[in-house]
């Protein structure tokens, strides 16, 4: 044989070898499933914020929890799925805090009006007790 044919089979070779090392590469790449437990999560995560007051003690929080939700589902429309997990649990944690938030600002207007209550109390008995019948 001649030195450019040994060049050719060579190249051949070498060009079949990084095609296989190519296609191993890509068959061994883990694939990502759908995150659809995520999904669900933050569904009723957000869900559960709403319910509990988010949109009206917490309305950034809830709508920042609403915002990635819709981005983790045009994620999951475009099978990103790492993206739409990432997505979804950034969702469930600012729903979680919104929620949290709607709790912590119906306790406070609790507290308020019992203090107010207390107040009230307080200056009926002062009264009854300056003016005894």
């Amino acid at each position: 044989m001649k030195k450019t044919e040994y060049l050719k089979s060579y190249q051949l070779l070498g060009a079949a070898v990084a095609a296989a090392i190519f296609m191993s590469g890509c068959a061994s790449t883990p694939t990502i499933p759908p995150p659809t437990d995520q999904m669900a999560l933050s569904r009723a995560a957000i869900s559960s914020a709403s319910s509990a007051g988010g949109s009206e003690y917490a309305p950034v929080q809830l709508k920042s929890a609403m915002d990635k939700m819709d981005g983790a589902e045009r994620a999951m429309g475009t099978k990103n799925y790492g993206l739409a997990r990432q997505m979804a649990e950034e969702a469930q944690v600012d729903a979680q805090l919104a929620a949290a938030a709607a709790r912590a600002g119906k306790a406070q207007k609790a507290a308020d009006a019992l203090q107010q209550s207390n107040q009230v109390l307080k200056k009926e008995l002062d009264r009854s007790s300056t003016n005894p019948q």
